[in-house]
């Protein structure tokens, strides 16, 4: 006996579903038309403060564009000048034994109608010389023992350099040691120790944290700056004998 499909209901469930396809089509190109014409109607309606908001981008960019090429690369170069004078006496007074005050000094002040740090730092504030002129200035006033304007100074310089930074908060870190200020001589040397990671600076200031960490009696602290040294920088300088100051903290811990 044959046995026949039903394919009337099928044709006509397809062709209702197609229906509602096409309908939803044409819903979602009716609404994406009246979207259209609603941001076309919105920006006719504010076309003109579009326009200032505009014009305000690039005349900031072009603002911009001539305040580097006219006012601060000039200034750069200006200040880059004016810096090279007081780093001779820098220079000579960090590798001098003798009238070394008096070389700080001129580097600091300036001589013969020329700047020194302080003036450079004042006048070039933006520059990279300007910035620069702070590091040498903090750093001839630490030489002079004069801490506070070390510190002053040295809070002003910032550096990426892998030296240079490290340096400048270590030597906050002395400033503050030598005004009996041990508590900020370690945050100091801390933050000098853990600015960068490198073979040289950061266990020489680990070195001095876990000294000044000693001198404060918290010998947990010291122990494990020390021992940071032994496992980490093995090779450093500081590394040599580290093991005498691992034990001497042990000792003081007990």
């Amino acid at each position: 006996m044959a046995t026949y499909k039903k394919t009337g209901s099928k044709v006509k469930k397809n062709q209702q579903q197609s229906a509602e396809s096409q309908s939803t089509t044409a819903e979602v190109f009716n609404t994406l038309d009246e979207t259209a014409s609603k941001s076309e109607q919105w920006v006719i309606k504010h076309q003109n403060a579009i326009f200032v908001v505009l014009g305000l981008i690039v005349a900031a960019i072009l603002g911009y564009m001539a305040y580097t090429k006219y006012v601060k690369e000039p200034s750069e170069k200006e200040a880059a000048n004016e810096l090279a004078f007081p780093k001779t006496y820098f220079n000579q007074a960090m590798s001098s034994s003798v009238a070394v005050d008096s070389l700080f000094t001129l580097g600091l002040n300036g001589t013969d109608g020329k700047y020194g740090f302080v003036d450079i730092a004042s006048e070039y504030s933006g520059t990279s010389a300007g910035n620069l002129a702070n590091y040498y200035a903090g750093i001839s006033y630490l030489k002079m023992k004069n801490y506070e304007e070390a510190i002053s100074h040295l809070e002003k310089f910032s550096s990426e350099d892998e030296l240079l930074g490290p340096t400048a908060k270590g030597a906050i870190g002395d400033a503050f040691a030598d005004l009996n200020q041990p508590e900020d001589a370690l945050d100091y040397y801390l933050k000098a120790a853990n600015l960068r990671d490198n073979n040289f600076s950061t266990p020489l200031y680990l070195f001095k944290a876990g000294n000044t960490a000693m001198d404060l009696g918290n010998y947990g602290k010291a122990l494990d700056l020390f021992e940071r040294i032994q496992t980490d920088y093995p090779n450093a300088t500081e590394a040599q004998k580290i093991d005498i100051y691992i034990n001497k903290a042990k000792f003081a811990k007990q």
